[in-house]
């Protein structure tokens, strides 16, 4: 039954049964053998196939078993360790979606310490905007989710593990300092870098503007942080951005930065799957990602 566990997990993952079988060294037939043992002995279709069998469509139960699956796994894993005598080595495999500023601007530097530290451990990083990470992690899809948008959603289990301050970013003028206080006249019909919907980022600069009542001149839509800074630096608009972006290129005057008032300073935020049994990988991961945040 372990064996078909593993194969479902991977057909789940991968959406299809040819990637599961590759990625399990299977063949397909043998990933459909497995599948269908499933659905005999639980009784259930786990999973709707097209008629040509392109497509494939995981059904409610088949979410179910793919959680409760995972904790077998996962308790067989730390079970192991307890008895054997491997058991003082880390090994496995980490799964971690990241909202963008978290994973282009903290994770590069922490991920050389902790693989240095735990060279046995496989870390899966996916970047994408906060509402992506969310849909993955209630889907089972992630073990863990960093992310830096708000939200409120019974399925997660949460905690915070570093705070960050937006400021206000504009091409680099000498004439501004950090400390100027926002003249809400200079940012009127302006053109505005904004992430696109979902990101944690835009979240914060569609507030920034209904809280000062401006109306840009018209909106520039771009897909990464990196791309923000960017068209700042080069006089495309203006746009609400991290200190942890901001850092460098305020040093090296490509851009200026007006810092904001405290609705605007956020906590970059863990979430689990609920009842779910986390996994120790997860659980040190956590640990040693506080720990160096706490030296930011």
């Amino acid at each position: 039954m372990l064996e078909e566990f593993k194969t479902f997990i991977s057909v789940v993952d991968f959406k299809n049964f040819t990637k599961a079988g590759n990625h399990l060294n299977l063949s397909q037939p043998t990933v459909s053998t497995h599948i269908k043992n499933l659905e005999n002995h639980f009784g259930v279709t786990l999973i709707n196939r097209s008629i040509k069998q392109k497509n494939i469509f995981i059904t409610e139960k088949g979410y179910i078993l793919y959680k409760r699956a995972k904790e077998i796994l996962n308790l067989m894993d730390v079970t192991y360790k307890e008895i054997s005598n491997n058991s003082h080595s880390i090994t496995g495999t980490i799964k971690i979606g990241a909202s963008s500023t978290i994973g282009d601007y903290i994770l590069p530097k922490f991920l050389s310490i902790f693989s240095e530290k735990y060279p046995d451990i496989n870390v899966e990083i996916f970047i994408e905007n906060t509402s992506s990470v969310c849909s993955d992690i209630r889907n089972f899809i992630l073990d863990l989710g960093l992310i830096e948008g708000n939200f409120n959603d019974s399925h997660f289990n949460k905690g915070y593990f570093l705070k960050d301050k937006l400021s206000l970013a504009l091409p680099y003028d000498p004439k501004i300092v950090s400390t100027d206080e926002v003249q809400v006249s200079m940012l009127q019909n302006k053109r505005w870098i904004v992430r696109e919907n979902g990101s944690g980022t835009r979240e914060y600069l569609d507030l920034f503007l209904s809280k000062y009542k401006i109306l840009p001149k018209n909106i520039m839509i771009v897909g990464s942080n990196y791309a923000v800074k960017e068209s700042v630096k080069n006089r495309l608009g203006i746009s609400i951005i991290s200190k942890f972006i901001a850092q460098s290129a305020v040093e090296s005057n490509e851009i200026s930065i007006i810092e904001l008032d405290n609705t605007f300073t956020r906590n970059f935020s863990y979430i689990l799957p609920k009842d779910v049994n986390v996994s120790d990988i997860t659980h040190l991961f956590l640990r040693e990602l506080k720990l160096y945040c706490a030296t930011l």
